[in-house]
This record gives structure tokens, C-alpha cells and sequence, in this order.
């Protein structure tokens, strides 16, 4: 159980650097690595992936690439996973660094596929499945039919919460800040209309349908956002009916309807100071 000689090639021998600003998993590679190309490498016997070894031990980031290989055998790949898990169980260090780390070019290729909001830090996102897996090690059954799946499974849970969390928070802010933004640019707009209807005559220019249809034959505004506006503030439609008209988010329409009703706003004042 303690670390083996065994011959390697002189280019595995380079030193790993620590780039500033490197990513959790970043981290764990280079720990992992050190631990594969010291001079006395940690090793594990090579039975537990090879058939008919030719060596009896091999480096632990070599076991690792023979677990990805699709000539390796699930029934290998079960006991080269409980070997490890159960190292990492009852030794502690080195071990638990190196199941976690062993567990890194698949998490890479999980994150790789999940869609973050943008504010979300990767590394935020990395940390989460990494504490993921080192819980699950600990607790995980060395015993099981499918050690990796469980952790893998354990890191996919984590982050996907973590991920559904941010979501909410987003969803949450942009409501929060939409119904102020709307509160603002209505009032706005609706000041400006009823303004502007005392100043340009009588008859159907007295009501902000007329002046809504000003606006647009003006080119201050687009059909399409006068509809916007006319549809949700004076006929009191739900913005999720539109959205779902238009093929697009209720987020982005309430971005659409704000910039309208800033311009509608931009364009009435202008009128009134020209009358």
C-alpha cells in the first residue's frame, strides 16, 4: 500500500506549475499528477485493469486512462473503483486525492455540457462537484456494484442544485427589478400620453391609443411595440400570453416593453416642448 517504483518516461518527469487564477479541477490535476510522476510515483497493481499485466504495478494516472479505455471490462473497472474507494476509506492521504482525482476527466466532460447562468462562476461550479465527490468517497459503498456511478451521480445532483438555485436567484432579481423598471417607464408613459392628449386637439387624439398611433407613424416607436404597450399596460394582458406569441422570454419582453416606453417617453416630451 505504499508507493512503488516503476520505470517512466523521462517527459512524464516535468515539473507541474500553478498558473495564477487556475481552476479547482486545475488543482486537483496537478495534485494528482504529482503523486503520479514523482520519483517514486504511487502506483496500484495492475491486475485491477489489465488482464494479463506485463508489469505488476502501475501509476495511478495510468490506471486511471486504462479505466477510460473501451477494451477495459466493467467488471475491471468495478474493482479497480472499490480498490481505490476503499484505500481512500481506510488509509485517508494520499488516497482520498487520488479517487477524487480519478474522478476528473469525467466531471470535466459533465461540466463541459452544463448550461450555466452567466453569472455562475465555473469555479464555483467545479468546487460544488468536487466537495460533491469528496463527501461521497467517504461515505460511498467500496462494496457496490457501480462505485463511479454513485459518484458521479453525487456531483451531478450537487450541481445541478447549485445551478437551479442561481436560476431562481436570476428569476427572482429580474422579476424584482422588471416590476420596478415597469413601475418607473408606465408612469412615465402614461404622464407623457396624457400630457400630450391635452395638447394636440380634440377628438380621438384626446386618448393614448391616438397618441400611441402618432408615435408610430412618427417612427418613435414600432408597431410591434405599440402593440407591446398598448396590449399589457392599457388592456391589462398578461406579458406571458405575449411571450408566448412572440416566441420569446417573458424576460426579454419586459427588457422590449421598457426601451419602447423610454422611447414613447423620449418622444412626447419632445412634442410638448414643440408646441
Amino acid at each position: 500500500m505504499h508507493p512503488h517504483p516503476t520505470s517512466r518516461p523521462a517527459v512524464r518527469r516535468t515539473t507541474c506549475t500553478r498558473p495564477v487564477g487556475r481552476s479547482p479541477l486545475q488543482a486537483l490535476e496537478e495534485s494528482f499528477l504529482a503523486l503520479a510522476t514523482a520519483a517514486q510515483p504511487l502506483t496500484l497493481p495492475a491486475h485491477l485493469v489489465c488482464e494479463e499485466p506485463e508489469q505488476p504495478v502501475l501509476p495511478v494516472d495510468q490506471i486511471r486512462s486504462r479505466l477510460a479505455h473501451a477494451a477495459t471490462s466493467p467488471t475491471l473497472r468495478q474493482q479497480a473503483w472499490g480498490e481505490v474507494v476503499r484505500r481512500a476509506q481506510r488509509l485517508g492521504d494520499p488516497w482520498d486525492l487520488v479517487a477524487v482525482g480519478m474522478t476528473v476527466p469525467v466531471l470535466r466532460r459533465m461540466l463541459a455540457r452544463l448550461a450555466c447562468p452567466t453569472h455562475l462562476e465555473r469555479a464555483e461550479v467545479e468546487q460544488e462537484a468536487l466537495a460533491a465527490v469528496t463527501s461521497a468517497v467517504s461515505t460511498v459503498d467500496a462494496d457496490a456494484a457501480d462505485v463511479a456511478r454513485e459518484l458521479f451521480a453525487t456531483a451531478d445532483r450537487a450541481v445541478n442544485r447549485l445551478v437551479y438555485a442561481a436560476r431562481r436567484r436570476v428569476e427572482q432579481e429580474t422579476a424584482h427589478q422588471a416590476a420596478h423598471l415597469g413601475r418607473l417607464t408606465q408612469s412615465m408613459a402614461r404622464t407623457a400620453c396624457q400630457a400630450a392628449s391635452l395638447e394636440v386637439g380634440s377628438g380621438e387624439a384626446r386618448n393614448e391609443y391616438a397618441v400611441l398611433a402618432r408615435a408610430v407613424s412618427t417612427g418613435a416607436v414600432g408597431i410591434a411595440e405599440a402593440q407591446l404597450i398598448a396590449r399589457t399596460r392599457l388592456q391589462g394582458e398578461p406579458m406571458q400570453l405575449l411571450a408566448d406569441e412572440r416566441g420569446v422570454s417573458v424576460r426579454q419582453l419586459y427588457r422590449h416593453r421598457a426601451a419602447a416606453e423610454q422611447q414613447l417617453a423620449a418622444y412626447l416630451r419632445h412634442q410638448m416642448r414643440d408646441q
